[in-house]
């Protein structure tokens, strides 16, 4: 059960981090997801045999101490948007603070001490993490995940290219951090202060 609520709280907060993307997008002036029929919450649209069902299941059966992946990313057109250099920064950062929106609206829950069954507090303190964690590692600075968006908006014109040009490289620079303990170093701490500031307390995870 433990694993398989894992699965489906992991599956939620990557359907509304590219919901949110697509939404971004779209209220800035690109209707290439809304076309696409990515503009919905339907889980369907979103899955990535791979990233959003292969890997996560392997990272919970491996008893990995963190589940992560990713959905097929939302089509953008990056000429559709109003003012691209500057719009793309909001289109990348909307699917991170959309799952640090969420973590934090499930902390409220656990601040208003509601009668329930332990495993649901479980679930709750378990869907605060996971959401976390996805939106630090997405703004990992490395193409195709959010922070390179985030980075394209301010870099030089003349570097844009360059840097984009790395993409058929990112995962296979993902997984070179990941194996450098990349977690342990970077993301965990980052996740940990924002724990801190939703005061979850890291003894109940």
């Amino acid at each position: 059960m433990s694993f398989l609520f894992s699965i489906i709280i992991f599956f939620l907060a990557v359907v509304i981090h590219e919901y949110a993307h697509g939404a971004t997008a779209y209220w800035l002036g690109d209707r290439t997801a809304k076309y696409a029929g990515r503009l919905t919450l339907n889980p369907l649209a979103h899955i990535d045999p791979f990233g959003t069902v292969l890997l996560p299941i392997l990272l919970v059966i491996s008893r990995s101490p963190v589940i992560f992946g990713w959905a097929k990313p939302v089509p953008i057109n990056y000429w559709g948007l109003r003012n691209p250099k500057k719009d793309i920064l909001w289109v990348g950062l909307a699917g991170p603070l959309a799952n640090i929106i969420l973590a934090a609206g499930l902390s409220l829950l656990l601040k208003m001490d509601l009668a329930v069954p332990t495993f649901i507090t479980q679930l709750i303190l378990q869907g605060i993490l996971i959401n976390l964690v996805l939106a630090v590692f997405n703004l990992i600075p490395v193409p195709p995940l959010d922070g390179s968006r985030i980075l394209i908006s301010i870099l030089p014109a003349g570097l844009t290219k360059q840097y984009a040009a790395i993409e058929r490289y990112g995962f296979i620079i993902l997984f070179i951090l990941l194996y450098f303990r990349f977690f342990d170093y970077i993301i965990w701490p980052i996740v940990n202060i924002l724990l801190a500031i939703l005061k979850i307390e890291n003894s109940l995870l």
